[in-house]
């Protein structure tokens, strides 16, 4: 078969993204990630009707991801690392410090929020990974000028020593001194990067059905005019060919809104990054260009494509996945629609009264219309009786099913979204016992365990894409921060010193919220369980640290401990020599107390002259708001 041409091949791609299009124009897909997002926003209404007063919008699509976004991302990860080779067992240990330092002192977690309040809403989210290299040209200072021409005089006068046949042909310093650039190229970026990208940005293969059976992945990039024809990374022939075409950001498409003028306040083209898997290579080029902005070669990253998929609730044999707001979108509308209706009923439902107009005159009208209490309405026709002179207007009252109506369709999104009262931060009418509550509590968490379950799959997926773009793409040294005891400690390290094959998982629960009463009851029921133990096989003072920080949030709980005293010093058990001040000895351990009786007070850190002073104890008893046991 004979080899294609870049031009066929740039038509070949640029067929894929318009199949692509057509099928997600069928498929209705980015018309319902608009109607989701606007779900998400309390935009529920058609823009049509917007001049109508009163329409209710009871946004518990708001509520329901704001529910389950927290519970799932919002702390930092603990990424897990394990070697594969018993030689790297020891290298893992700082391999899972660099990517968790990398991951803190980045901020990769603003991004993965982003991608995660996605996942939510669209059904699926995408975080791309990649190397990021940005040099600036700046201007040098009279001192580095002055710099670099001492240097190269240095250099000429090594070498003119070093062969004085060739002084001659050397040149002067003046000569030197006029060749000293002014500015120079400064390296402003060079790092790993992750970004949340927009879903309606990423076109992939209309016959995959999930991430592994993709050929090939394209992303949308609408770039300034300008900025675009000056990358350099593009080809110069053919980044001068550029033209705007009009491309903006998704959200300000023209089926979503009406007057973009205000919008065009710059020249903007659409650029597209195409990954194909099947030939693993990755090409750019230009809407309105007929030639590549960059050749295909091969992908740029040892992982492949750059991107990672976060997938809610998978479909059977369809690629993109349902999100929360999908299956709760109808119950929510027509909950707009009731409490609407109630709140047009209530104005219709308002006093009226007929009256003959010729029974009254204007200071009888004036009173009749008056809000005043006990006001007096003089009537001008004596010949009628009053009841035929004004009688109030039948009213139809409101049927009662309406406000229960409103009550089921809550309970129904309750049911289909898995959130209860006690999630939403609501007290339920029902009062339940605690074991009800629990087993309604369980429910809840078998579904929000699945998700966080898919949220550090995740971002154990990017942790090792992470370290990967480090072993390949990594020059010079780096630092990283290592935790320890009292204090953290900063290694540096280069590529070296991270090669190996690894796995990587995080640690359940971390990205979650921290129960603040949870922890203290944890701290508590420790001191209970390790009492015993405590002073034979349990160090106090670690024990009280490890209570401080982790169940009181104490960040420096040494202060708080009793630092041991040393002793003078003396000749050793038996008769043993002692060694000279200054000699290295190594660690030592000091010899374990002896065994309390059965039934014996206890001793040690948690007695009353213990390693833990009582102010302390008293201290952690008043904060946890209960009497610690005597250990």
């Amino acid at each position: 078969m004979p080899r294609k041409t870049r031009s066929e091949t740039l038509d070949q791609y640029r067929q894929r993204i318009d199949r692509a299009r057509r099928w997600r124009d069928q498929e209705g897909l980015d018309e319902t990630w608009w109607r989701l997002n606007d779900l998400y926003r309390g935009r529920h209404w058609p823009r049509t009707t917007t001049a109508q007063r009163d329409l209710i919008a009871v946004n518990l699509s708001f509520s329901t991801v704001n529910v389950i976004a927290p519970s799932v991302s919002v702390n930092h990860p603990k990424i897990v690392v394990s070697a594969n080779e018993s030689e790297n067992s020891d290298r893992a240990a700082f391999v899972e410090a660099v990517v968790n330092h990398m991951w803190r002192h980045h901020d990769f977690r603003t991004p993965f929020r982003r991608a995660v309040k996605d996942f939510l809403i669209f059904g699926h989210g995408w975080v791309k990974v990649g190397w990021k290299f940005v040099e600036q040209e700046t201007s040098l200072s009279d001192m580095e000028q002055q710099e670099m021409l001492d240097q190269a005089i240095s250099e000429v006068d090594a070498f003119a020593a070093e062969a004085p046949a060739l002084a001659g042909g050397l040149p002067t310093d003046d000569e030197m001194a006029a060749n000293v650039p002014q500015t120079a190229m400064m390296v402003v970026e060079d790092q790993p990067f992750v970004e949340r990208v927009s879903p309606f940005d990423i076109y992939v293969d209309p016959e995959a059905t999930c991430m592994d059976d993709l050929t090939w992945i394209a992303q949308r990039i609408v770039r300034p005019l300008e900025e675009a024809q000056n990358d350099k990374r593009y080809r110069p022939s053919v980044r001068k060919q550029l033209t705007a075409d009009g491309g903006v950001n998704p959200m300000y498409a023209a089926q979503y809104l009406d007057n973009r003028e205000y919008l065009f306040d710059e020249e903007r083209v659409t650029i597209w990054e195409f990954y194909d898997i099947r030939s693993n290579t990755m090409s750019v080029w230009g809407e309105t260009t007929d030639e590549f902005l960059i050749n295909p070669l091969p992908m740029p990253y040892a992982y492949g494509q750059p991107f990672v998929m976060l997938r809610n609730y998978d479909v059977p044999d369809f690629f993109y996945p349902i999100g929360d707001l999908e299956a709760i979108e109808s119950l929510q509308l027509e909950l707009d629609k009731t409490r609407s209706q109630l709140m047009n009923d209530r104005k219709r439902y308002a006093r009226k009264y007929l009256f003959h107009e010729r029974s009254f005159g204007p200071e009888g009208r004036e009173a009749l219309e008056s809000d005043e209490d006990g006001r007096m309405v003089p009537v001008v026709d004596e010949n009628k009786p009053l009841s035929d002179v004004v009688i109030p207007m039948p009213q139809v009252p409101i049927s009662p099913e309406i406000y229960a109506y409103s009550e089921i369709i809550e309970t129904d999104i309750n049911t289909v979204s898995g959130i209860s009262e006690y999630a939403r931060g609501a007290m339920p009418e029902i009062r339940r016992t605690a074991t009800e509550a629990s087993i309604i509590a369980d429910a809840q968490n078998a579904r929000a365990s699945d998700k966080l379950a898919i949220v550090e799959l995740s971002i154990a997926m990017i942790g090792r894409r992470i370290i990967q773009l480090l072993q390949q793409f990594m020059t010079g040294e780096s630092t990283a921060r290592v935790p320890n005891a009292p204090n953290d400690l900063f290694v540096p390290f280069s590529r070296e010193d991270i090669v190996g094959e690894y796995d990587y998982s995080v640690e359940a629960g971390s990205t979650q919220p921290l129960n603040d009463t949870i922890r203290k009851q944890q701290a508590v029921s420790l001191l209970n369980a390790m009492g015993p133990l405590v002073g034979t096989v349990i160090n106090p003072q670690a024990l009280a640290a490890h209570v401080l920080k982790t169940g009181f949030d104490i960040k420096d709980p040494e202060r708080f401990l009793i630092q041991p005293q040393a002793g003078p010093q003396t000749g050793g058990p038996e008769g043993q020599p002692v060694a000279p001040p200054g000699a290295n000895q190594g660690p030592t351990r000091a010899p374990a107390p002896p065994m309390p009786p059965p039934g014996a007070p206890p001793e040690g850190a948690f007695a009353p002259t213990g390693g833990v002073p009582p102010e302390l104890l008293l201290q952690l008893e008043n904060q946890m708001g209960l009497e610690l046991p005597a250990l």
